[in-house]
């Protein structure tokens, strides 16, 4: 019958005997975790060998003995030689010293899980008796699919740490399954969740309702919340030691603001992360079967906003044919943009799409050429969220096979 415990290892001393990659695996892993490692070995592998020259690891230049075991909280027998390791866990039994024998999951006092580590969390499975440790590592694999795929409350009950923290979340261009498992587990942590309208917000219905939901969505031409307020808002929640997840449509760096949240956060000596989103420009395109590079017809791609007028670049990316020109949050001044454009100098046939509700079951793409996508737009009533793709690639055969 095998016993789960944890053991506390941090300065104290572990041997580990064998100098190849399953000893390097097993002295590293325990270095990484502050215990105080000596391997003994007359060979030991590169890894080990770096380790060594780093001082993560002490190294003992022979074969293993019997006294090497005294002293030691526990023992990992890895030399590969199976009767070496069995005298190794046989000498550390008499000393009453737990011990792992890596080849033989029968032998020693302790079991080595397969483990994973999720959300300040070690899940660890144990192979008991002769039990084969591929299955061990088969049944972890599933239980990290479940903590990553599923929605789950992994608040912390008990703090340690009473400070607050920030996340700012990409939630990505709509769909819910593009936001990232990062971001899952992030939103499974999450004491208040200050969120937009755009991204995956269906995701918040699978929280626990005693996590606080707090809308900041802003439509255009009405910010019922300034920015100012909102980083005021994650920066007041931080502080009463609540972990806020930030919520965002799209990539927190893209157009998303997320730098002057970080800064107000640091302002203010908060602890903060930035979890990358998948921004609409470029995963609107890519549903709508739209790549934004494409060989022999442009090698580089311009990412704008429409709130105002267009920059320079972005007019001559279009104009001289250098890039393909992707416009966030340009519906409202879709017309002047055109204008500009025409009026540069752009060619009047440059094929135009707008992708509307990109990688969501609503996505529309409507397409027409440069002079003539205003009146496309207006007659399929086009409205955002929408990401207008300027350039060739946006020509409706370009993916056809003939």
């Amino acid at each position: 019958m095998t016993t789960l415990l944890g053991l506390e290892l941090a300065g104290r001393p572990v041997l580990v005997a064998g100098g190849g990659p399953v000893a390097s695996r097993r002295a590293t892993a325990l270095a990484s975790e502050g215990a105080v490692v000596t391997v003994v070995s007359p060979v030991v592998c590169e890894d080990l060998a770096d380790a060594w020259a780093a001082g993560s690891v002490a190294w003992v230049d022979r074969e293993v003995r019997e006294a090497d075991v005294d002293g030691m909280w526990l023992v990992h027998a890895a030399t590969g030689d199976p009767r070496v390791d069995a005298a190794l866990c046989d000498w550390a039994t008499e000393r009453r010293v737990w011990s792992v024998n890596a080849g033989a999951v029968d032998q020693g006092t302790a079991r080595t899980p397969a483990t994973a580590n999720h959300s300040g969390l070690t899940v660890g499975v144990v192979s008991t008796g002769t039990a084969d440790p591929a299955r061990a590592r088969a049944v972890r694999d599933v239980l990290v699919s479940v903590l990553e795929l599923e929605p789950l409350d992994l608040r912390a009950r008990r703090r340690t740490d009473p400070s607050g923290r920030v996340v700012l979340v990409g939630g990505g261009p709509g769909a819910p399954d593009l936001l990232t498992l990062r971001g899952r587990r992030a939103l499974s942590e999450a004491d208040v969740v200050v969120t937009d309208r755009l991204g995956p917000t269906s995701l918040l219905d699978d929280l626990p309702e005693t996590v606080e939901v707090i809308d900041v969505g802003k439509v255009p031409g009405h910010h019922a919340v300034t920015q100012g307020q909102i980083n005021q808002i994650i920066v007041e929640q931080a502080s009463r030691g609540r972990n806020v997840v930030r919520l965002k449509g799209g990539d927190p760096f893209l157009f998303g603001r997320g730098g002057e949240e970080v800064l107000a956060c640091r302002a203010h000596g908060i602890p903060v992360e930035v979890v990358p989103g998948v921004s609409s420009a470029l995963a609107a395109p890519a549903a709508a079967d739209i790549p934004l590079t494409h060989r022999g017809v442009v090698a580089g791609a311009h990412i704008t906003h429409g709130h105002g007028t267009l920059d320079d670049a972005a007019v001559a990316s279009v104009v001289e044919g250098t890039a393909t020109l992707v416009v966030l949050m340009g519906i409202a001044l879709l017309e002047r943009h055109v204008t500009h454009l025409l009026e540069a100098g752009a060619d009047p046939a440059t094929p135009v799409a707008i992708v509307e509700n990109g990688t969501l079951p609503t996505q529309r793409t409507t397409r027409a050429p440069l002079d003539g996508i205003v009146d496309a737009a207006t007659a399929a009533a086009v409205q955002a969220p929408a990401v207008v793709v300027v350039g060739g690639v946006a020509a409706a055969d370009l993916l056809e096979t003939g």
